[in-house]
């Protein structure tokens, strides 16, 4: 499908593009960080991932389990683009200021994942307060997340005059 130059680019495109950025960046994080500081392999992490669905029998799980899990990880993320991606068709300053929204977005997203969704999946009781797990986390949002989610929903609404 050809875009006319100029023209908003079609929203599922959009949002697909928007998913597959911040979720890749997000999980590679995961995948690095957790490997680097815990040597917990992927696998394992997407375990994790599905166990907000599963319970603890996530982590007794193979290959299927990890593949929810990532499956699990790239739909919150779709939601998550779509809500950003919709928001910013009304509101033209979230696409204009695309730093700005985007890192104001990762904090909204931080918080609604560790203060709603988390709480009220199957994950269990959050693990006690750690600096780095926090600063991690944080700035996995704000710039994995938050702002590639900002510059494709700029980049979706194609070049205004």
């Amino acid at each position: 499908m050809a875009v006319e130059r100029g023209a908003a680019r079609p929203i599922l495109l959009v949002i697909a593009a928007a998913t597959l950025l911040a979720g890749t960046l997000d999980i590679l994080d995961a995948f690095t960080f957790w490997g680097v500081t815990r040597a917990v392999p992927p696998e394992r992490i997407l375990h994790a991932i599905a166990s907000g669905l599963l319970g603890k029998a996530a982590f007794q799980g193979g290959t299927a389990t990890a593949a929810l899990g990532l499956f699990l990880h790239y739909f919150i993320m779709s939601v998550m683009a779509a809500l950003y991606v919709l928001a910013a068709r009304r509101l033209p300053v979230l696409a204009r200021r695309p730093l700005l929204m985007g890192l104001a977005y990762g904090a909204a997203t931080y918080v609604v994942m560790n203060h709603v969704v988390l709480p009220l999946s199957a994950v269990g009781p959050a693990a006690a307060f750690a600096w780095p797990r926090f600063i991690n986390n944080l700035g996995a949002h704000l710039v994995l997340v938050g702002v590639p989610i900002a510059l494709v929903a700029r980049w979706g609404q194609g070049r205004r005059t």
